[in-house]
């Protein structure tokens, strides 16, 4: 027999699980985990900020940011000549509240 739900298990449809897991995709490098790290530090940062931090190439940096922006965990805006990046907060409690229902509702009988 099956355990009921948790309280704060939410049933989402397959749009928010494949929403969840390109998320959980984009965390799933040690790189872009220390770039939110990076990010969440300050209030905004352009990629030679994080380049600089990270000691990696331009190039290796942009990707790891346009990977979190396509996820909806970084948000970008022009600023001139160059990019301002910072964390989407929202998004990011989102995954966690997310993960957090999944194991809820996988592990309520343990």
């Amino acid at each position: 027999m099956n355990a009921p739900l948790s309280p704060d298990y939410k049933l989402c449809n397959a749009a928010d699980s494949k929403s969840v897991a390109a998320k959980l995709a984009a965390l799933s490098h040690p790189t872009r985990i220390e770039i939110l790290k990076h990010l969440s530090a300050s209030q905004s940062c352009c990629c030679r900020e994080v380049v600089d931090h990270l000691d990696l190439a331009q190039s290796t940096v942009s990707q790891h940011l346009k990977i979190l922006v396509e996820a909806g965990l970084v948000r970008f805006a022009p600023d001139r000549q160059r990019s301002r990046y910072e964390v989407d907060h929202a998004a990011l409690a989102g995954v966690s509240a997310s993960l957090n229902a999944l194991v809820n509702s996988c592990c309520s009988g343990c």
